[in-house]
């Protein structure tokens, strides 16, 4: 992947102790992510590629070898929630 995903529109978004709690009004539904998800969901900017969204939390966390695909994942997931998408489609 080399697009740059953004948080989409329309998005409440509160920290609780374990993550985020994200309230999509558009389809009004609430999501719970945990702080890996959370970090991700921070990261998508629109600024930032996912191989630098993943760089960035392989530095952060050098130990966990299993980044990149935890990183891809979660892009993935929050994409098909529709809490992300390509920073080309998303409304400033």
């Amino acid at each position: 992947m080399t697009d740059r995903p953004a948080r989409s529109e329309g998005l409440e978004i509160n920290p609780v102790p374990d993550g985020y709690v994200v309230y999509d009004e558009h389809c009004d539904l609430v999501h719970y992510l945990n702080h890996t998800a959370a970090i991700v969901l921070e990261l998508c900017t629109g600024q930032q590629t996912v191989a630098e969204i993943t760089a960035a939390l392989a530095e952060a966390f050098p130990a966990a070898p299993e980044i990149p695909a935890a990183v891809t994942n979660c892009i993935e997931h929050l994409r098909g929630l529709g809490l992300i998408q390509p920073a080309a489609a998303a409304v400033p």
